[in-house]
């Protein structure tokens, strides 16, 4: 793609999440969403192949979608309130399509279908900016519309979330996939939590971007896009494999990794509002996610000896992407958990 147009499209994903976030009236927050989609088409179907085409086209439909529910919502809760303010919503009709549609946005079961499908259409640096960027402006309008949103819907769709990107997560072997179940699953927890306390959402999204920017920056300099490709990865580089391994393990949740951290921190928070039977379908349905992550560091790491590998030429090549993203973002994934008595 030519540079000019890349700049042009990164600058439109970034202006647009930057509109939502900062916009109090709800036609300027749905502008930035719909900047945001247009945006990411272009990136999506630029490998000129059916597959990139669907799934450039099933992004599009989806997102158009949610964000004309968005927009039914907001007039829906305007004509009842006499006001556009974001803060201002009070109408529960209004508020619960406006949910609805938020987690069709983000990919939240039981409407997850596109995520997948679309991943696996892309390019990994695609994949990478759906599941991460992407994600900001959605979270953005759950923060600032926290108290206004329907607790139960929410709880409801955590379970599913979570559950459901444990056990689909198990039977994938494409790499980009597994990372999309995985972006359910996580989504799950952020959705459990976000109206008892805003500020662990916050927090896990954070520990969220930062860890699947790892992970996808080391499956980007590995180039593997299956589970075929990571079990001859290790002879590649032994030290990113290594450092995927231990990411992998802070995904799901180990301590004593940063993902442990919004782990504990959610399943405090809901035990103490006596959401014992949420807290429990949540911790049960990490071991789903954990399964996952463990066969692929197992994969990757202990079938085979660090040494050159019989596969024509792989050896051979350099990576030709930048590793300054990973250095910067596998640290802080992997060893944030002492902090977490600061944010208690």
């Amino acid at each position: 793609m030519n540079p000019m147009t890349t700049t042009i499209l990164i600058s439109s994903i970034a202006t647009g999440t930057i509109i939502t976030a900062s916009s109090h009236h709800w036609l300027m927050a749905w502008i930035g969403l719909e900047m945001n989609t247009l945006a990411i088409i272009p990136m999506i179907s630029k490998q000129h192949h059916p597959r990139a085409t669907e799934a450039a086209t099933k992004y599009f439909l989806t997102q158009a979608a949610a964000s004309a529910m968005i927009l039914f919502a907001s007039t829906t809760n305007a004509w009842q309130t006499g006001t556009w303010d974001i803060t201002n919503m009070t109408n529960p009709t209004a508020n619960m399509l406006f949910t609805l549609a938020l987690a069709m946005k983000l990919g939240l079961a039981p409407m997850h279908f596109w995520l997948p499908e679309v991943l696996q259409g892309s390019t990994m640096k695609t994949a990478l900016i759906i599941v991460t960027w992407q994600k900001l402006a959605p979270m953005a309008l759950i923060f600032t519309t926290s108290n206004n949103l329907s607790t139960m819907a929410l709880l409801t769709t955590a379970m599913i979330s979570t559950l459901l990107g444990g056990w689909a997560g198990l039977n994938q072997t494409q790499t980009r996939k597994i990372m999309a179940y995985s972006s359910i699953a996580h989504l799950g927890w952020m959705a459990a939590i976000t109206t008892i306390m805003p500020s662990i959402l916050i927090l896990n999204l954070t520990l969220y971007l930062l860890m699947t920017t790892s992970m996808f920056f080391t499956l980007i300099l590995l180039n593997s896009k299956n589970i075929k490709d990571m079990a001859t990865s290790l002879t590649t580089s032994p030290t990113i494999t290594t450092s995927a391994m231990m990411t992998l393990l802070s995904l799901g949740g180990l301590p004593p990794l940063t993902g442990f951290m919004p782990k504990w921190l959610i399943l405090e928070e809901l035990t103490m509002q006596n959401f014992t039977p949420t807290a429990t379908i949540l911790a049960m349905s990490a071991l789903l996610s954990l399964f996952f992550y463990l066969r692929l560091s197992y994969t990757s790491t202990i079938t085979l000896a660090p040494n050159t590998t019989t596969t024509k030429y792989k050896w051979r090549f350099k990576p030709i992407t930048n590793p300054t993203m990973l250095t910067l973002t596998l640290p802080m994934s992997l060893l944030f958990l002492p902090i977490s008595p600061m944010l208690c």
